[in-house]
C-alpha cells in the first residue's frame, strides 16, 4: 500500500468558498494582509468537505457589522464636521 492510499481528500464547500471571498474583500477593504485574514478560518470537517465552523461564522459576522456600523459612525461625524465649517458638498461634487 503506497501512501497515498492513505491520503484523506476533502473540498470545500461553497460556504467555505463563500466565507473566503469574504475574507479577501474585508482585506482589501481594511487595507490589511489577506494572508493574516485567511489564517482566521476556521472550518469543521463533514465527511469530506470542510465546512465553516458555525461559532468562527457567528463571530465574523459580529466582527463586520462592528465595523460597518464604526464605518458609519465615522461618515458621520465626517459629514458633521464638514457641515460645521459651512461646507456643503453633494456627491455630485465628488
Amino acid at each position: 500500500m503506497s501512501q497515498d492510499e492513505n491520503k484523506i481528500v476533502y473540498t470545500l464547500s461553497d460556504g467555505s468558498i463563500s466565507q473566503i471571498a469574504k475574507l479577501i474583500q474585508v482585506a482589501i477593504l481594511t487595507g490589511t494582509d489577506i494572508v493574516d485574514n485567511l489564517r482566521t478560518l476556521r472550518v469543521i470537517s463533514n465527511g469530506a468537505t470542510l465546512d465553516p465552523d458555525p461559532s468562527y461564522t457567528e463571530s465574523f459576522e459580529n466582527n463586520l457589522e462592528a465595523l460597518l456600523e464604526k464605518a458609519e459612525n465615522l461618515a458621520a461625524q465626517a459629514e458633521e464636521e464638514v457641515s460645521a465649517d459651512g461646507v456643503d458638498l453633494d456627491e455630485d461634487d465628488w
